[in-house]
């Protein structure tokens, strides 16, 4: 059938095979991946953990943009890394590299001539070379001191031409090397912040708890002799969903929310003459006024909780939040 003999409906449809075909084939590219994470990626990731310098990401065409992107993800997550064209290397950017950093190198021929072209001149540097290739019989692939596997079998281009499941391959090793250094240097998500001001992240990783909690007569606190009717209303006073219970010296003791509300009222009773200590959760969850308020978010979402309150580090009450605040500041 020509296409102007083509319904419309059979041409949509054409599009959704073509694009699920697609995603099918970059599916199993990315899947071959497991059974390389062997011992050239272990060796990569041990090279790099001692490297004094930095990582130096090199290629060409769509695999320097590949490149770029996995400059960019080692940087951010705690290995420094840049890229360096290949073909301004030969023209001066050469000097970027010292001995001291370590090249990764990708090509999917593994005989890409800009990146060949450079390979002694690194060799003289001393600067170890690890590869991306799809070939590990190419030039490339036999200079380094790792090749990272990243061959497919076939392109999602069904003329085999265009760079699709080799580039996503790449990519997606690449993750995973800035994954295992990130888990191997410890690396914290206040770590991550400092690379991330700017912006909504920003705001979200470097944002504290200290600096949106409500202090002073603006903390929901009741004594433990308080009767239920009176933790009602001071729940309503502050209106953060909940009121912390604290002993004489001001450290807590428990918390009742909303939520222990409605249980109690399955319950026969008296609000009036009920103290709050036998209704209240015992030592509910808390967090510290240092801690990053995207950590108070986490606690929230995991206990299924609105609100928290924040101590000092030997358990006295100073603060609370509760997700309309994080809500207001941008965390969430």
């Amino acid at each position: 059938m020509s296409d102007s003999n083509k319904s419309i409906a059979d041409i949509k449809q054409t599009y959704r095979d073509s694009a699920l075909r697609a995603i099918e084939i970059e599916k199993d590219a990315i899947a071959a991946l497991s059974d390389r994470i062997d011992d050239h990626f272990v060796r990569a990731c041990e090279v790099i953990m001692a490297c004094k310098g930095r990582v130096v990401v090199t290629g060409m065409g769509k695999s320097g943009h590949i490149g770029n992107k996995i400059a960019a993800t080692l940087a951010s997550t705690g290995t420094p890394s840049f890229f360096v064209h290949p073909g301004e290397a030969s023209h001066g950017d050469l000097g970027m590299i010292t001995g001291q950093d370590v090249v990764i190198a990708l090509s999917n021929s593994g005989n890409t001539s800009e990146v060949v072209t450079i390979l002694p001149l690194i060799r003289r540097m001393g600067a170890p070379l690890i590869s991306m290739t799809g070939n590990s019989d190419s030039t490339l692939a036999k200079e380094a001191v790792a090749n990272l596997d990243v061959s497919v079998a076939l392109e999602a281009c069904p003329l085999g031409l265009a760079p699709t499941s080799s580039t996503t391959a790449t990519l997606v090793m690449g993750d995973a090397l800035a994954v295992a250094l990130l888990e191997a240097r410890g690396f914290s998500a206040e770590d991550f912040a400092f690379s991330h001001p700017g912006g909504s992240l920003g705001r979200r990783l470097l944002l504290r708890v200290s600096d949106i909690m409500h202090t002073g007569d603006r903390i929901p606190r009741v004594t433990g002799d308080t009767p239920l009717s009176g933790a009602l209303l001071e729940i309503s006073r502050t209106g953060l969903g909940m009121t912390t219970v604290v002993d004489a010296e001001g450290n807590m003791t428990g918390v009742f929310t909303d939520g222990d509300l409605r249980r109690t009222l399955d319950k026969s009773i008296d609000v009036h003459t009920t103290p709050i200590h036998q209704v209240m959760t015992q030592n509910g969850k808390t967090i510290q006024a240092d801690h990053l308020a995207a950590e108070a978010l986490n606690i929230m979402e995991e206990m299924k909780i609105n609100a928290l309150p924040v101590t000092d580090e030997d358990g006295r009450l100073v603060g609370a939040i509760n997700m309309h605040d994080l809500l207001r500041a941008g965390v969430i």
